[in-house]
Formats: C-alpha cells, sequence, structure tokens
C-alpha cells in the first residue's frame, strides 16, 4: 500500500514539475530588436517620444495613431521611415503590462514629450556599419554606379588610345 501511495506522489510530483516548466516556457518575451536599449531584455513595450509611438517586443510591432485608429504594424509609418530608431529615445515602459499601452497615451505624451531624453541609452546590438561596397546593394545606386562604370571604360579607352597613339610616334 506504501508503495502505491509513494507512486502516486512521485506522479503527482512530475506532472507538477512538467506544468510549472510549461508556464515558464509561456511567459518567455521576445527578443529585443537590435536598436532597443541594453538592459532590458524582459520588457514588452517601449515608447517612442519623438513619434508618439509604441513598439511591441513580443510582437515586434509598432503601435501608432493614424486613420483615426490606433494600427499596428511591422515598419514605421511612412512620414517616420527616415526616424533613426538607433539615436532616438526609448522609454521602457516598466509598469504596464497587456495589449494596449496607448491607453496611457496621454499620460506618456505629456511625461515623455517630444524630444525628451533620460538616462543615457546604448542599443541592444551595435548599429550596423556599411562600407562603399554595401551601397552596391540598393537599386537607387545601381543606375548611377552603371553610369559612371560605363564612363569609367570609356575615360580609359580614350586614355589607351593616347598612350598607344604616343608610343607609336
Amino acid at each position: 500500500m506504501k508503495t502505491i501511495k509513494l507512486a502516486i506522489a512521485g506522479l503527482f510530483l512530475m506532472v507538477a514539475n512538467a506544468t510549472q516548466a510549461q508556464v515558464s516556457i509561456n511567459v518567455n518575451i521576445g527578443t529585443p530588436p537590435a536598436w532597443g536599449p541594453a538592459g532590458y531584455s524582459e520588457m514588452e513595450y517601449y515608447y517612442l517620444p519623438d513619434i508618439e509611438a509604441y513598439y511591441d517586443v513580443r510582437a515586434a510591432q509598432f503601435i501608432y495613431y493614424g486613420r483615426g485608429k490606433w494600427v499596428r504594424t511591422t515598419y514605421l509609418p511612412r512620414q517616420y521611415r527616415n526616424y533613426d530608431l538607433y539615436g532616438g529615445y526609448k522609454v521602457v515602459l516598466t509598469d504596464y503590462h497587456g495589449r494596449t499601452p496607448y491607453t496611457y497615451f496621454d499620460r506618456h505624451r505629456v511625461k515623455y514629450y517630444k524630444g525628451y531624453h533620460g538616462a543615457p541609452q546604448r542599443p541592444y546590438k551595435p548599429r550596423p556599419v556599411y562600407g562603399y561596397n554595401d551601397r552596391r546593394d540598393y537599386k537607387r545606386y545601381d543606375k548611377h554606379d552603371k553610369h559612371h562604370d560605363k564612363h569609367d571604360r570609356h575615360d580609359d579607352h580614350r586614355h589607351d588610345d593616347r598612350d598607344h597613339g604616343r608610343g607609336r610616334r
């Protein structure tokens, strides 16, 4: 009889441990973006005062007010497409957990006004560095580079003709 009770107690403990492990996996929050502030890997939302928008770390989405409602997208709206996410200040919302951080937008907007900067921040990962050769990857440069390549070949050809002409004399 004792053996059966011990087996049931052991089974109960194993099920309890498995359930607890499952809960800890489900609570895991998404990976911060490279431009997010370092030291806050377990946060759910950032408020971006310069553009009056939020970033949902778990969903990897920006939340901003547009066309009369709050919108969730993976990209910033067109008017902020050149906004420097690495350089702009991010307010880490440590006191909010839910799906609608914009519920407190009026408070956030006043407390963290445009141009607000609190303590200095370092990004979660360093800013990517693009060298001269990387610009060939962008279509807007392709035409420009091909145009120069064509002229450079033409200039080299003329230069070679002049050299050959001088060499014969």
